[in-house]
Parts: structure tokens; sequence; C-alpha cells
């Protein structure tokens, strides 16, 4: 009864309510491009290129984050990726170029010119990934395409992927919120219907463990869900006390608040950047002669895969973590807002206690990551079909956690504003604060 009544609430939110409708019918659009295949392309001929797309880890990610659109030769292909590029690009140079650091200082006459930036790269790399793409189809099916055509085809599927940043854009403005985040988690969560189905059977038609040992791997995804839900959602609150400021008969400050620092503030990004550089070992290993080199490093399920793979988790959650988290910038902020951390000196010292908390907090959320990361591969080797493994784990479980934690946020958020009882019975949903 207290779900049915939640809902009802949130159907009497016209604003809400509005939300929900436009977000659902952007994603329908969404997934209805999915399925349109490049003119020109026999879709019986794609058997080539789902086996390729299924036999290497980076183009697995790719095809995930696409929705399957990827392996499917889609209009849509190249899915939401080279946007999430350019984005990295352009935050990436907003810390180290200084006329990009003077556009993030300028409020929001500055987001939208970084904005239009990040649209102008995102053109240019799905111009580039296009016509990779197309001679990469073009030797997997063995279709053999004329200069125009070619060219033709890249078009296509550059406006195919600037529709896609289009409808995060206007999810995002109108609808419920996070909508490029959104859009892949739909991607994600599109293939887990037919993976679990597929696994069901698996188990009943085989002898390895039957019906018990599928409600095993139930019970172990939902525990690997709850661990990802606690790293996501993980933080260490430092307080922070500002100083009395009387203006008239009125008093300002005084109160202490906390900084939550993120146990994982790196998110999903390390195994993004861990996954594109395991690729490059990949592609050396198919020219190599030796048959070792090549064994280690096309077996994903093998133990220096994971291993290497492992560590550049850990290195890389260090890395980017100390390139979006600033502790001397934050210093500085709290100093000109009269803020300061109890038995701490403002300035330097500050962003020394801040910047030790982070390397402690960071390094079991790096250990816990790279082990989410990694635990498809544990799931294969106990029988686990392909494609199920990937929700024990890795990029999709991590996507699908943020996304839906943040949606129930957004959703949490309009109905107090309304004076209505949150999803929760008691407390808020906490974590992912829009």
């Amino acid at each position: 009864m207290k779900l049915i009544q939640t809902l009802k609430n949130i159907w009497k939110i016209e604003d809400l309510r509005k939300r929900l409708t436009i977000t659902f019918l952007f994603i329908l659009i969404y997934r209805f491009g999915c399925q349109v295949v490049l003119p020109g392309i026999n879709p019986n001929d794609l058997q080539k290129l789902a086996d390729f797309t299924n036999k290497t880890g980076l183009m697995q990610l790719l095809d995930m984050f696409s929705g399957g659109a990827f392996s499917q030769a889609s209009i849509f292909a190249l899915g939401i990726m080279p946007y999430i590029t350019a984005s990295i690009v352009i935050q990436l140079m907003g810390m180290v170029v200084p006329s990009f650091q003077k556009m993030q200082r300028e409020g929001e006459s500055g987001r939208m010119k970084l904005n239009q930036y990040t649209r102008y790269l995102t053109v240019a790399i799905l111009l580039v990934q296009g016509l990779a793409y197309l001679l990469n189809l073009q030797h997997q099916v063995g279709m053999g395409f004329n200069g125009w055509y070619l060219a033709f085809l890249t078009i296509v599927l550059s406006a195919g992927g600037m529709f896609i940043m289009w409808l995060g854009e206007k999810i995002t403005d109108k609808g419920i919120g996070n909508g490029i985040s959104l859009i892949i988690f739909v991607g994600i969560i599109a293939r887990f219907p037919s993976a679990i189905s597929q696994e069901f059977t698996s188990r009943l038609t085989s002898s390895q463990g039957g019906l018990v040992m599928f409600l095993v791997e139930i019970i172990v995804l939902f525990a690997v869900t709850a661990g990802a839900v606690m790293l996501t959602q993980g933080t260490r609150k430092v307080p922070v006390q500002y100083a009395k400021r009387i203006v008239g008969n009125k008093q300002y400050g005084g109160a202490r608040q906390y900084i939550p620092l993120k146990v994982n503030a790196a998110n999903v990004m390390p195994i993004i950047f861990a996954q594109a550089l395991m690729f490059i070992p990949l592609t050396f290993a198919q020219f190599s002669k030796d048959g070792s080199f090549a064994a280690t490093f096309t077996d994903i399920n093998g133990f220096w895969y994971n291993l290497i793979y492992f560590l550049l988790i850990v290195a890389f959650t260090y890395f980017y973590t100390a390139i979006t988290v600033r502790p001397t910038q934050m210093a500085e902020e709290m100093k000109k807002n009269s803020g300061f951390i109890p038995g701490i000196k403002p300035g330097k010292k500050t962003a020394e206690y801040l910047d030790s908390i982070m390397s402690r907090i960071t390094l079991p959320g790096s250990i816990f990551l790279g082990i989410v990361a990694i635990m498809p591969a544990f799931a294969r080797l106990f029988g686990v079909n392909q494609h199920f493994a990937q929700f024990f784990g890795g990029t999709s479980l991590l996507i699908s956690v943020g996304v839906v934690l943040d949606t129930l946020q957004q959703i949490e958020t309009h109905l107090r504003m309304h004076h209505y009882d949150g999803l929760m019975k008691s407390g808020k949903i906490k974590g992912r604060a829009s």
C-alpha cells in the first residue's frame, strides 16, 4: 500500500508527471533508433560483426554503452561514448589550460562556452570513429563501400551520435535529469532480460546445479549490487565550522557543516580508462608470434589479465581522484568564507589535512572498485553465461547503481518539495546529490 500511495503522489505532481512522461518518450525514441540498421546493409550479414564484438573487451564495452546498436550496425552504433570522451577531454583541459580554467570560473556563460566546445569536439570524434567503424564493418562483413557511400554512412553515423547527445541534453532539461547517464543505463539494462533468460535456460538444461545454482547466482548478484551501492554512497564527513558574523541585528554563520569526501570520487572512470588501456596489448597480441603473450592478453578470464586490469584500476583511481578533487582549492574556498576545520589551521594545513584524508579513503575505495571490476571474470569461471556475467560487476553495475540512485533522489526531492512522504519510510536517499 505504501508503494501504491507513493506512485499516486508522483502522478499528482504535474511537473514531475510531465518530466517522467517526456523521459519515457525520449527513451522509446532512442531504443527505436538502436534497431534501425544503416542503409544498404543486410542485417543477416552481421553475425561476423557480433562474433568479433563478443571476443574483444573494448568492443563489448562499446556495444554495452550503445545498447547493442554497435553489433547491429545501427544508425546509433557509435552511441554516447564520443560525447563522453569529448567531455573528459574538455574537463582535463580545464585543469591544465588557463583559458579553459577562466571559462570554468565565469559561471553560466563559461559553462555554455565549454558545452559548445564539447559539442564541436564530439562532432570531430564522431567523424573519426564513424569512418573507423565502417572500415571495420567492411572488413568483418565483407561488404565493399565506395568513397561516396563511405562518406554518406559516416555522416549518418555522426548524425545519429549527435541526435543521441541531443536526446540526453533534452532529458536533462525537460525530463527527470542526468540524461546522458540515463541513456547509458537504458542501453545496459535493455540486455538484462535476455541475459537472465539465457542463464535460466542454460541452468535448467545442463547438469551444473540446475535451479538451485541459478538461485545462488541471483543471491550473489544481489549481494554484489548492495556492495556497489555502499561504494557509490560511501563518504567521509569532514566537519567545517564557520565564523559568526553580525550584520545589523542578524547573525550569520556560526553553524557547523560537513564536507562529504567520497570514498570512490573517481566513480566509474578508472574502469573505462583501464579497459581502454588493456585494448593496447590485445592489439599487439594479434600480431605477436609469441603464443604465450597472445594467450595472456586475449584471455579475459585469465589470472594475469585480471591482475594487471585490477592494478590499473587502482592506479587510475588515484590518478583521476587527484585531478578531480582539489584540496588546495577547497581550502581556499573555506578560507574566503571564514570557514575552518576544528583543530586545523586554515590555508596550507587544511589542504594537507584534506589531502591526507583523501589518500586514506581512496585506497580501500580503489581496491573495492577493482574487485567489483573483475567480478564478471569470477562469475564466468563458475559457468555463468558471458552476457549475464557482465551484470555481476564492472562498468555496467556501477553505472546502473549510480543512475538508479540519482533518479530516485530526483523523485524524492520533488515529493518532499510538495510535502509528500519520500520513497523510503525513514530518512532520505543519500549519496548522489543533484
